[in-house]
C-alpha cells in the first residue's frame, strides 16, 4: 500500500491544523505578514506534528503486519527533514536577523551568533549524514549534499508571500512526477508531502505563516524529491538551476522579478485573498 502514508498524513493534518494553529495564536505565537495581518506562527509546526502522529500507526503496521508501509529510505530522509525544521524553528523563535547568506555572514563577522550560520552548519552535517551509506560515488555524494542544502535554502528565500512556497512545491513535484512517470518518490515522502499540501492552503489563504520551520522543511523535502527522482546528470542540472536562482536571490529581489513578469505574477497571486493595497 504505497499511497497509505500519504493518505493517512493528509487526514491527520486536516484534523490537527485548525486546533494547532488556534493554540499557537492563543499562546501569543503570532507574526505580522507582508500586509500587516497578524497570523499564527510558525505554521510549519503543523507539518511536523502531523508527520510524527502519522508515524504511530504506520510504524506499528510496518513492524507487525506482513507488508511494507514505510520505505527504508525514510529513516535518513526524516532525520534531514525534521532536523532542518528544527533549525528553522530556532530562526523563527530567535528571529529578527537579516535573511540570506550575506546577512548572516556579516553577523558572524561582527562577533555575533547567527542562527542562520548555525543553520548552514547544521544543514551540512544533516545532508552529509542523510546521503551517507547510499552506495553513491564521491561526485554523486557531493552533488547530492549540495543539492539538498541549496534547495532547502532556496525555499527559505521564496517564502515572502502567502502560498508561494507551497505552489513551488506543487510545481516541482508535479514536474518530477510527470517527467519520470513515477509516483514512488511521492509515496516515500508521503508523511511530509500530505501535511505540506494541507498547510499550503492555509498559508495561501493567509490563515497562518509557515515561518522558517515550514519553508525549511518544504525545501528539504523538495531536495530529497530531486535526489530520489533525477539521474546523476539531472541532479547536476538541477543543482546549477538552484544555484543560479539562489545567487540571484542573494543580490536581487525574487519578489520584484515575479512582479515584473506577468505570467509569474498571475501564478503567484492565484488563490490569494484580494486585499486593498496588497
Amino acid at each position: 500500500m504505497p499511497a497509505l502514508a500519504f493518505i493517512v498524513a493528509v487526514v491527520v493534518a486536516i484534523a490537527l491544523a485548525a486546533p494547532l494553529l488556534r493554540t499557537l495564536a492563543e499562546n501569543g505565537l503570532v507574526h505580522e505578514n507582508y500586509r500587516k495581518a497578524i497570523l499564527p506562527f510558525p505554521g510549519g509546526v503543523v507539518i511536523v506534528v502531523a508527520a510524527l502522529v502519522t508515524l504511530v500507526p504506520l510504524s506499528l503496521l510496518d513492524e507487525l503486519a506482513d507488508d511494507d508501509f514505510l520505505s527504508p529510505q525514510l529513516t535518513h530522509i526524516t532525520v534531514y527533514v525534521l532536523g532542518m525544521a528544527f533549525l528553522g524553528f530556532l530562526d523563527d523563535m530567535l528571529g529578527g536577523e537579516p535573511r540570506g547568506w550575506r546577512g548572516h555572514g556579516a553577523a558572524v563577522a561582527g562577533g555575533g551568533i547567527s542562527t542562520g550560520a548555525l543553520k548552514a552548519i547544521g544543514a551540512l552535517g544533516l545532508a552529509c549524514f542523510a546521503l551517507s551509506n547510499q552506495g553513491l560515488t564521491t561526485t554523486q555524494y557531493i552533488c547530492g549534499v549540495a543539492l539538498l542544502i541549496l534547495t532547502t535554502n532556496l525555499f527559505n528565500l521564496l517564502d515572502l508571500r502567502p502560498g508561494r512556497t507551497g505552489k513551488a512545491f506543487v510545481i516541482v513535484g508535479a514536474g518530477l512526477t510527470v517527467g519520470s512517470l513515477d509516483l514512488a518518490p511521492l509515496w516515500v515522502l508521503g508523511i511530509f508531502a500530505g501535511p505540506i499540501l494541507v498547510l499550503a492552503v492555509g498559508d495561501l489563504r493567509e490563515r497562518t505563516m509557515l515561518g522558517d520551520t515550514g519553508s525549511n522543511l518544504i525545501g528539504a523535502l523538495v531536495g530529497f524529491w530531486l535526489v530520489l527522482t533525477l539521474s546523476p546528470t539531472g541532479q547536476l542540472i538541477a543543482l546549477a538551476v538552484v544555484l543560479i536562482i539562489t545567487v540571484y536571490g542573494e543580490f536581487r529581489s525574487i519578489s520584484a522579478l515575479i512582479e515584473r513578469t506577468p505570467l509569474l505574477r498571475q501564478l503567484d497571486s492565484l488563490g490569494r485573498p484580494n486585499h486593498p493595497n496588497a
